[in-house]
């Protein structure tokens, strides 16, 4: 499990937030089979939309979602976090390797590859506020500072690391965001550029030194002071953080409903059922028949994007999307069905 800690230095004029995620990157790799770079890519991406989520969350509802839509060969990553501590992702390909960058790093940035970062914000009465920037590298942290600056206005200094050693198991990740608060005075920017300039790799820092001494570290000399979280609620000093999918059984059959009468009966005799696996996290779901002839016949979906917002069983159950507002924004209208 990980952990995120908060604080303020500065007097107030920076804000911190900091996050150790190695057991999350980790499962990522174990569930997705991924290699390398990818469980760097993803990794760093996790972190980042965990620090993202209690960056702009108003309440412990509401979910950040980020997809790097780059023009390299990964596809991806796509994130969704919440400020309850659960994060879930994936990549398109989780095999892609590539030759090392000339410095030996793991090259993320060409594996990615340029083009847009977007951000959904869903929000805790049903709204889905979205944003996009441009990738300025594709290595996930600069790319997540561009879009605080460019979206929030938020100057911010982000810092995300995954090191993998052995058969590529994780060995170290995390990351920080540093926020500069309105009102910050230059020596205070210029004391936070220097430590940033002189700092190790956030991989490196946590490795040798752990989560909390790697904060002291970078804001050395702008008394940092963490935030007391036990006040709120979390005993032990921190939030918990972990791998988590809101995918179930029930989500699973809903999405068979994507497929004709014709189709479902087809995986009926020539599979005996159906299995059904979560982008998400890997889950399979094993459907049998009895569970797949159930669905009904009646649908309702999104005119814009084709989401699925309401169905029909033949047991006269009716399946409704969560929430007011469709994954692409639009208002869920959903009429009368008819009876089964």
């Amino acid at each position: 499990m990980g952990r995120l800690i908060r604080g303020l230095a500065a007097e107030g004029k920076l804000r911190v937030l900091a996050a150790e995620t190695t057991d999350i990157a980790e499962e990522a790799r174990v569930r997705h089979g991924l290699s390398s770079t990818p469980t760097a890519a993803l990794g760093r991406a996790m972190t980042g939309g965990l620090l993202l989520s209690f960056l702009l969350s108003k309440t412990p509802k509401e979910r950040v979602g980020l997809r790097f839509t780059g023009d390299g060969p990964l596809g991806g990553p796509v994130v969704e976090a919440a400020p309850d501590g659960l994060v879930r992702g994936y990549v398109k390909s989780p095999g892609v390797e590539l030759p090392l960058r000339a410095d030996g790093k793991l090259n993320v940035g060409a594996a990615v590859g340029r083009g847009e970062l977007k951000v959904a914000r869903a929000l805790s009465n049903g709204e889905i506020y979205q944003s996009a920037t441009e990738l300025v590298s594709g290595e996930i942290a600069e790319d997540l500072a561009h879009y605080l600056l460019q979206s929030e206005q938020a100057p911010s200094a982000v810092l995300l690391g995954v090191r993998v050693h052995g058969e590529g198991q994780v060995q170290v990740a995390g990351g920080a965001v540093i926020q500069l608060m309105p009102g910050a005075p230059d020596s205070v920017v210029k004391g936070l550029e220097a430590n940033l300039q002189n700092a190790p790799s956030m991989t490196k820092l946590m490795l040798h030194q752990g989560l909390d001494q790697s904060v002291q570290w970078l804001l050395r000399g702008l008394e940092y002071q963490a935030t007391d979280l036990s006040a709120i609620g979390f005993k032990n000093g921190h939030v918990p953080l972990r791998f988590g999918c809101r995918c179930s059984r029930e989500r699973a059959l809903a999405a068979l409903v994507y497929f004709d009468r014709h189709e479902r009966e087809e995986m009926i005799t020539k599979d005996g059922g159906a299995e059904v696996v979560c982008h998400w996290c890997g889950e399979k779901y094993q459907l049998p028949p009895e569970d797949i002839r159930s669905l009904g016949f009646s649908e309702v979906r999104c005119p814009d994007c084709g989401t699925m917002w309401e169905y029909l069983r033949e047991d006269g159950t009716v399946v409704a999307f969560e929430g007011d507002t469709c994954r692409c924004g639009r208002r869920v209208e959903l009429p009368a069905l008819p009876k089964a």
